[in-house]
Order: structure tokens, then C-alpha cells, then sequence
């Protein structure tokens, strides 16, 4: 039974009359009246005994009237569910390396969590190269990327913010006084790298490879803080985004070593298919995102 004839139905018996249920459904009387049909036809009996302009219920059609009701209340009752509960409830799962997921998504989403209790967030934390293979399965509504600049045509990318790369050093390391650092002033230095895949490591092996330069021993670690925590002590030298930095730079407990990051330099990007349907948390998420991102290049230090 489609739902336009079980309302047609049920207005005609409100109004008493075809013609009036016509007029306060808009329709034509001929459309009212195939409606009825079509519905008695399925059913196989009369819905209404029609007695000159006069008309009645019929058994079948008081029997089905209850019913009627009850399937337009319910219908009514799922839309409202869907328009209020169910737009700003449910699961966000967003993909981020670590880099991003704790140095530039806290803020978004506190702001996010405080306007919209009921979304469950679920930060998936990864390298890059993960996260478009993730979004077209289904396992993440959305990703955000540190790296050069993609295309894919299953893919909705929007580049954020550019961001600047930092070598650093302890305070006392005598590469701190070069007034520029070369690759090969390198070569016997301890890195500490981040997680293999990482985009940012992949990018700074390759312009150390590219002149000559194999740095050895280098030590890798899952956590940026660790690495931190390892460069103040003396243990060696990292290439990290420089939000990751900041706040010990400008503490005095690492220095920014003179060095050209420019072939480095990354994008950071969110990502999302482009067939997915954007429900309405994901789009409040969305545009918090821009609006928090076009205040990222103003953190950076000069």
C-alpha cells in the first residue's frame, strides 16, 4: 500500500467528501479518486459507499482506517527521528596522523563536543598513505592528511593549510650556530625518525639520499613526544612538522636548525569520498574545520 493513498484516504474521511479532500490536498478530484481506487483495487473490497454526494465507510474501510493512521503517525514519527535524533547522534570516524590528531583537531573537536554531546567520536590514528584506501571501504567518514598534494577522482580533497617542516636540536649542539645546515653536515648524526610510511620521513630520507647522504645510526619511534623528550636529552636530531615544536622552541628547550625545508614542505588536507552522504554532524564538523584551518597560518612562527 503506498503511503499517498493511505493519506488520501484518511483526509477524504476527515473532510467527508472527494471534492474537499481534493481542495486541502492540492490535488485534482480525478487524482483523489484514482488514489481511492488504486487502494480499493489492491485490497480487493469498497472503502467507502457512495450514496449520491453522500459518502460512507464500508466494513473494510472502518476496519482499515485504525491501521491508516497508525502507518502515517509512524512514518511522521521516523522522519522527526531522523531530522532531529538521529542528524546529530551517531559515530564520526576520522582517520589523522598523530601529528595532526594531537597538535591541530583538540580544539575542533572540544568545540565540536560541546555543541553536539551526542556524536561519538572515533579518532583512527595511522599514516597517510592509509587513509584514502579506508574511505573508499567505509571505515572512516573522513581523513585528514600531512603530505604533498593528492588527486583522486573517488576522493573530495581540500588542502587546509600549508605547513613548514623543522629540524631540530638540542640547545647545545653545534649545528645550532651553522648560519645554514647542508645535507652532508649530517651524515654523522643520529635521526630520529617517526613510524616507517610516515610522509614527512619518506620526504627527508629522500633529499638526504639525493646527496649522498645515509645517516647512521637512525632510531625510529612511534610517539612525536618521545622523540622530543629524546632530542632534548642529546640523543640525536629530528625532522618534524613545526606545530609539533612550537611550544619548546619558544621555551628555549630546542632550536631550529638554519635548514632549507622547502622541498619538505607539506600540505595539510581532509578528505572525504565524494559519494558519501554528509549528514548533518558531518557537515557541522566540516565547516568547523575551515574555520579553525583559516586561522592555522597565523600560529606559525616566522
Amino acid at each position: 500500500m503506498e503511503l499517498r493513498n493511505l493519506n488520501t484516504f484518511i483526509v477524504v474521511v476527515e473532510t467527508g467528501s472527494f471534492t474537499r479532500a481534493a481542495t486541502k490536498l492540492g490535488y485534482a478530484q480525478s487524482s483523489v479518486t484514482a488514489q481511492i481506487q488504486a487502494l480499493e483495487s489492491e485490497l480487493g473490497f469498497p472503502l467507502f459507499n457512495r450514496l449520491g454526494k453522500t459518502i460512507s465507510l464500508t466494513d473494510p474501510g472502518e476496519r482499515l482506517l485504525p491501521y491508516a493512521q497508525e502507518i502515517t503517525r509512524m512514518h511522521t514519527l521516523a522522519k522527526d527521528a531522523l531530522r532531529s535524533e538521529i542528524s546529530f547522534a551517531g559515530t564520526l570516524m576520522i582517520g589523522a596522523p598523530e601529528s595532526l590528531a594531537a597538535f591541530r583537531l583538540p580544539r575542533i573537536i572540544r568545540e565540536f563536543r560541546n555543541k553536539f554531546p551526542e556524536v561519538k567520536i572515533i579518532l583512527k590514528p595511522g599514516v597517510c598513505w592509509e587513509f584514502p584506501d579506508l574511505i573508499r571501504t567505509g571505515d572512516l567518514d573522513l581523513a585528514f592528511l600531512l603530505q604533498p598534494e593528492i588527486k583522486d577522482r573517488d576522493l573530495y580533497i581540500k588542502t587546509l593549510v600549508q605547513e613548514k617542516m623543522a629540524l631540530i636540536a638540542p640547545p647545545d649542539h653545534p649545528l645550532v650556530n651553522y648560519a645554514h645546515v647542508e645535507p652532508e653536515h649530517l651524515k654523522d648524526e643520529t635521526i630520529l625518525h617517526t613510524e616507517h610510511g610516515c610522509s614527512y620521513r619518506v620526504l627527508f630520507e629522500q633529499q638526504l639520499n639525493s646527496h649522498g647522504i645515509f645517516p647512521n645510526p637512525c632510531l625510529e619511534f612511534w610517539s612525536i613526544e618521545a622523540i622530543k623528550n629524546c632530542v632534548m636529552s642529546g640523543l640525536g636530531l629530528s625532522f618534524l612538522p613545526l606545530i609539533t615544536v612550537e611550544k619548546e622552541v619558544q621555551e628555549g628547550k630546542l632550536k631550529l636548525l638554519a635548514w632549507d625545508e622547502r622541498p619538505q614542505r607539506l600540505t595539510t588536507q581532509v578528505v572525504y569520498h565524494r559519494k558519501k552522504w554528509l549528514s548533518p554532524a558531518l557537515r557541522e564538523f566540516l565547516s568547523l574545520v575551515e574555520l579553525h584551518a583559516a586561522q592555522w597560518p597565523e600560529a606559525i612562527l616566522d
